[in-house]
């Protein structure tokens, strides 16, 4: 029997009217400048966004973590939560899109205010000031009366021209009674450098992200009444839930080879990362040690082997077309992940990682583990689907649902395998992906504390794994 947990931690959601109005400056400035005064500060992103939280967790030192309705349901959001704030002084949430903007058809499911409800959590919202003065009064009214339920604590005004802007704007929302948490004047000296699918992610600019966050502390330390702000976070209430742990057990199975393995004979699951793959959930690794695996991260760019004993291969999301060249320049990386796939070893691929095992990416050799090209393309591949698992797989057993996020401008010939790895339902029908021996590829995003059950299965599949290797290698005379 689950025992009631009261969770209370300060938090904060940042929201804003729509995308483009500052939500990430204003967020991360904000986590990095409570950190700077020695708070803890857990930081979270509403949606499925891979690349703000990594400038979230350069902020505040800790893992950025994604709260996302859709792909983990709703039910899933304050478990999250609490697991990745437990011990915190500070919780700050950076919503996705528009306040109230979620998955598409499905009213609010997946809004920043749908999770702001969830967490029981205050909104500051975050206006682009730039085109007006006293209609901003109209606009802060509309988004603070339509849902009761979601509580706007204050607005941050951003990109404000001048004094004489700023007057004007606070003598309008004092009209309509509503708090001006701060003030931020255009500062483009601290706007981070963005592609075709937003922001340049951390890992492929680590100096200058550095530099561009301490920008944003200072201008949000300058800016913002962070004593007002902190004193707003602390009026959450308690949350009454179950923190999510990673530690998975299917009802009435028993432990997993994996799981009940010694510290030496854990299976090794090499995880892609480097510059060129830096999308992941950082659940997807704690999930992976849990079920009993050693998850050792590797640099497709740079490495020219697996790690010693890598029985599970994962290579998720990120731009391996902005890399292409030096991806195909790594010939003996791409021949080791050819051999290993070829051999029957598990491979879980999400969009970068099916590109990267295809057989071309815009013209430039990859490793050919599967026979499809890739090529970049003109239209944008958005949103949220719900699948069905249509083959057996080292991820999924066949039927398996799970809700996923796609987000590409690259194409793949043929677009699915003879064993495709997924069947959409939602929102158009058709099939994608490609389960071939060991390997599960496709451009579905999925979270795994969703369904834990795949990253359980996963591990076991490693396991079996090593000790086939391990076996057949002691056999030998």
């Amino acid at each position: 029997m689950v025992t009631s947990y009261r969770f209370d931690v300060p938090r904060l959601v940042i929201a804003a009217p729509s995308s483009g109005s500052g939500k990430t400056t204003v967020a991360t400035g904000l986590m990095a400048a409570f950190a700077e005064r020695g708070l803890a500060v857990s930081p979270h992103k509403a949606g499925p966004d891979y690349i703000d939280p990594g400038y979230h967790a350069l902020a505040t030192g800790r893992p950025g973590r994604n709260l996302d309705a859709f792909m983990c349901g709703p039910d899933l959001v304050a478990p999250l939560f609490a697991h990745g704030a437990a011990g915190c002084d500070l919780a700050v949430v950076e919503g996705v899109m528009g306040l109230y903007d979620g998955a598409a058809g499905r009213g609010e499911l997946a809004s920043t205010a749908q999770v702001a409800k969830l967490l029981r959590a205050p909104v500051a919202l975050v206006v682009d000031a730039s085109s007006q003065s006293r209609s901003v009064a109209a606009l802060v009214h509309g988004f603070a009366s339509f849902d009761p339920q979601v509580r706007l604590g204050g607005v941050i005004l951003n990109k404000v021209g001048s004094d004489r802007h700023e007057v004007m704007l606070r003598e309008a929302l004092e009209e309509a009674g509503m708090p001006v948490l701060g003030v931020l004047r255009r500062a483009p000296q601290v706007a981070t450098p963005s592609r075709h699918l937003g922001l340049v992610p951390v890992a492929e600019r680590q100096s200058d992200a550095l530099a561009a966050v301490a920008a944003l502390a200072e201008q949000v330390r300058a800016g913002c009444d962070l004593d007002a702000l902190m004193a707003l976070a602390r009026t959450a209430p308690p949350l009454s839930c179950e923190p999510w742990s990673p530690v998975f057990e299917a009802p009435g199975a028993g432990r997993s080879p994996a799981g009940g393995a010694a510290p030496h004979d854990r299976p090794v699951i090499a995880v892609a990362g480097g510059p060129a793959f830096t999308f992941s959930y950082a659940e997807h690794t704690e999930l992976l040690q849990a079920a009993g695996a050693e998850v050792v991260t590797f640099d497709p760019l740079r490495d020219e082997a697996l790690p010693e004993g890598t029985g599970g291969l994962v290579i998720g999301g990120g731009f391996p077309e902005v890399y292409a060249p030096e991806l195909s320049a790594n010939g003996a990386l791409r021949e080791a992940v050819s051999a290993f796939a070829s051999a029957g070893g598990p491979v879980a691929a999400e969009c970068a990682g099916l590109l990267y095992l295809a057989r071309s990416l815009d013209g430039k050799p990859m490793c050919g583990v599967l026979d499809a090209d890739a090529r970049m393309s003109e239209r944008l591949t958005l949103g949220y689907r719900e699948a069905v698992a249509v083959s057996d797989s080292s991820l999924a057993a066949a039927g398996t649902r799970l809700r996923g996020h796609e987000f590409h401008r690259t194409v793949i010939e043929p677009g699915a395998g003879s064993a495709p790895a997924w069947g959409f339902t939602h929102p158009e029908r058709r099939v994608e992906g490609f389960v071939q021996d060991g390997v599960h590829a496709s451009y579905l995003h999925t979270h795994w504390a969703a369904e834990p059950s795949v990253a359980r299965r996963f591990a076991e599949a490693a396991a079996a794994r090593t000790a086939a290797v391990r076996a057949a290698s002691a056999a030998r005379p």
